[in-house]
């Protein structure tokens, strides 16, 4: 697996460094450490202020990537390392490309600001633009040395089953938990008790019935995830729920302690060319890091 993280010598970025460090690594592996000097072309007097901190931020730049690198050097996996003077989310999904990355690891900042500005502009702009998936790691909820906890959300779409395929090939220890979930977002599957009476027999069976088909297709797509996952994680429980995607995925992150939540972006009712809208805020909301697979074009 080939990893690229992008570095920025901030605490959000050494948590990436601790969090990938997590995982099973291995020679294997490919770990490419990024960091990006942020370069803006200036022609008036300012220009000669901005060239002497590109200079100051050139020269801190090796420290920055070995102040990383010291995270992961001893889990056995292949390390280079790679600095860029230019626009951070360009720098890193050009780097991405050139590499070969499979996964972007990016630390999120500002969890604490309001809504629009839960996840700092970089983030936010290559989890939205970046063709490969992308985990954003947030603060480790639970202990950071304990087995990890992923939440999977499925819908059973070939995003999904894209994500099942990541989600088999990354390093994981053998000890993660695995956790399935599909929500069900019928708007018959929960009408209130008091309208339910007053409906005559014939709307009954209609609901009734796609009660039963979203339920059945619920538990062929829980058993799909299962099969697909089983082999790679020992530890492997599915769960079916009932309402908005976002809100019930989120609350079940909570539930079941989920370190990381994976999801596609154009399953869930995702759009082409950008994230969905489920995938766009659990991202946001999420209290732990939140793994993206981007569907193959």
């Amino acid at each position: 697996m080939k990893f690229l993280l992008a570095t920025d010598g901030s605490e959000h970025s050494e948590g990436s460094a601790r969090f990938l460090a997590r995982f099973d690594l291995s020679a294997l592996d490919r770990i490419t450490l990024l960091h990006v000097v942020p370069g803006i072309p200036f022609s008036d007097s300012r220009e000669q202020y901005h060239a002497a901190l590109r200079q100051i931020g050139e020269e801190i730049a090796p420290a920055i990537v070995e102040a990383a690198a010291r995270h992961l050097k001893d889990h056995g996996a292949d390390i280079v390392t790679v600095i860029k003077t230019g626009h951070p989310a360009e720098a890193i999904l050009a780097v991405t490309e050139d590499t070969g990355s499979d996964v972007v690891v990016i630390g999120a900042r500002g969890m604490k600001a309001i809504a629009s500005l839960l996840l700092g502009s970089i983030s936010r702009a290559v989890a939205i633009s970046s063709p490969r998936s992308v985990l954003i790691v947030k603060p480790p909820q639970g202990k950071p040395d304990g087995p990890l906890k992923v939440l999977f959300a499925t819908d059973g779409s070939d995003c999904a089953r894209e994500t099942e395929r990541l989600l088999v090939s990354l390093p994981f220890p053998k000890d993660t938990s695995m956790t399935a979930v599909y929500v069900m977002t019928s708007t018959y599957t929960e009408i209130p008790d008091r309208f339910y009476l007053e409906m005559d027999e014939r709307i009954k069976k209609i609901t009734e019935h796609v009660k039963e088909r979203e339920m059945n297709h619920a538990e062929e797509v829980l058993e799909q995830a299962r099969t697909a996952l089983k082999d790679k994680f020992l530890n492997m429980a599915t769960l079916m729920k009932s309402g908005d995607p976002s809100e019930q995925i989120l609350r079940t992150a909570t539930e079941t302690g989920a370190d990381i939540i994976a999801l596609g972006s154009r399953g869930m009712r995702g759009v082409r060319g950008m994230l969905g809208s489920v995938a766009r805020n659990v991202l946001g909301h999420a209290d732990g890091s939140v793994l993206i697979c981007k569907a193959k074009q």
